[in-house]
């Protein structure tokens, strides 16, 4: 098992809390299931026979948040641990939350979750592995299995139904052939789950290991073409063999995101999305082309950031990613001010990457990102942004009347000062003045 962290020293010491004031107290789900596997947990979870009074009684600073299911939340410096009391959930009539709950013994509360290998338990104090559903078994074998029946399962959450996907992509296991059967069967009551929990568990699927395997069992199971029919649609759809040997679109995508290596959320879902707009835009007039991808696809980027209620900071980010990808190939050719003014965007470093991913994933030349890298590694920082020559009031004090000229007049001697044909303020004055004579604008 892999070294203690802070999270599982404070999750010890609430158990030990929780014992001493004679509950039983035992780490659940995904950090047992973790450690098991030898990877650190990313968070922790207690699951006692301690109701919720009197876990906020122990624990002060602890949010009756889900206090009606069980659930408080306990923050700490390095995030939060749930501590939830052993229940058994009522009937769902929401497909998210149960009408109502019973506290019961563990046994019972791991017949409630999602899979078995996320319903053990770890007693921390003798460090005994109870396994009550075949949970470790199914993590020899490698497979993700629902916990009892795994339509009613689904039925309780159907969000359960992506996250199957995403557990046995990130670990490489196998869907169980029941399981795979109930995902595909209730695949259209996806959309009965919010937007939000639905992007979430996207993100979290192309950020960890095997986001290409996981698309492909969403497609296998129908549940893309409910979540994302955009992408979908990307399946069938040829590209031209000289620039794509790899296959269609959706082919292209899935190499892509194979290539991906701990990404940034807003280079994930631009690799997802840089070629949604192909299959609106194909035709096959002399050859394969897509005119104009680019623009669809963030127009179409943009309208599937909305429907996820993606936040506006990876919004804006996702989309220009989408519309610039074409533009990175005619740097080599731009006048130098252009060229600065695009490099300096705040995106263009994930820019770069998503460029780079897209040509090893066809045609594999990458000539022009290297030329892109050597140009950056040579260009010095204050010249990509220089300190401006000339101001508005500076323009004021030559005697020239505030208006929407201005903003024209600084940018053209911002582009010559980018250029490198302006050097100072004395070089700036006589620019300005010469291409916009002040007789013609004083006030």
């Amino acid at each position: 098992m892999p070294a203690m962290d802070k999270r599982e020293e404070t999750a010890r010491h609430v158990c030990a809390v929780l014992r001493r004031a004679g509950h039983r107290a035992l780490f659940a789900g995904g950090c047992v299931r973790d450690k098991l596997l030898g990877i650190t947990p990313k968070d922790f979870d207690v699951a006692t026979s301690a109701r919720v009074d009197h876990i906020l009684t122990l624990f002060p600073g602890a949010l009756a948040i889900g206090a009606a299911f069980g659930v408080i939340t306990l923050p700490i410096p390095e995030g939060r641990i749930e501590i939830a009391t052993f229940r058994r959930d009522g009937p769902y009539l929401d497909g998210r939350h149960p009408l109502s709950v019973e506290f019961v013994d563990e046994r019972e509360d791991a017949r409630r979750r999602d899979f078995t290998i996320n319903a053990m338990f770890l007693d921390p104090e003798s460090e005994t592995v109870l396994d009550y559903v075949g949970g470790r078994e199914d993590l020899r074998r490698g497979i993700v299995r629902a916990v009892g029946d795994p339509r009613r399962r689904f039925e309780e959450d159907y969000l359960r139904m992506i996250r199957g996907a995403r557990f046995a992509a990130r670990f490489d296991f196998s869907l169980t052939p029941d399981t795979e059967a109930a995902m595909r069967e209730l695949a259209p009551r996806i959309l009965h789950t919010s937007a939000e929990r639905i992007r979430e568990e996207l993100t979290l699927m192309l950020t960890e290991k095997g986001a290409a395997r996981a698309f492909s069992l969403l497609d296998r199971t129908g549940l893309l073409q409910h979540v994302l029919p955009e992408v979908s649609a990307m399946k069938g759809v040829q590209q031209p063999p000289e620039y794509h040997p790899e296959g269609d679109v959706f082919t292209h995508t899935l190499l892509m995101l194979e290539l991906l290596e701990a990404p940034s959320p807003t280079l994930a879902w631009a690799v997802l999305l840089h070629d949604v707009g192909k299959p609106p835009t194909q035709s096959l007039d002399d050859r394969i082309r897509f005119n104009f991808h680019h623009k669809v696809g963030a127009r179409m980027s943009e309208a599937i950031c909305r429907r996820l209620n993606m936040p506006n900071a990876m919004f804006d980010r996702i989309v220009w990613l989408v519309e610039n990808h074409m533009r990175l190939a005619d740097i080599p050719e731009m006048r130098e001010s252009r060229r600065k003014r695009f490099v300096r965007e705040a995106g263009f470093q994930e820019l770069v990457q998503l460029c780079r991913i897209d040509a090893m994933a066809s045609h594999r030349d990458i000539s022009v990102i290297d030329w892109i890298e050597n140009y950056l590694s040579q260009l010095p920082p204050e010249t990509v942004r220089p300190k401006p020559l000339l101001s508005g009031d500076d323009l004021i004090a030559m005697g020239y009347a505030p208006g929407p000229l201005f903003r024209e007049m600084l940018t053209a001697v911002e582009d010559a000062q980018l250029e490198g044909t302006l050097q100072n303020t004395a070089e700036a004055r006589a620019f300005v003045r010469r291409h916009w004579p002040p007789a013609d604008n004083r006030q």
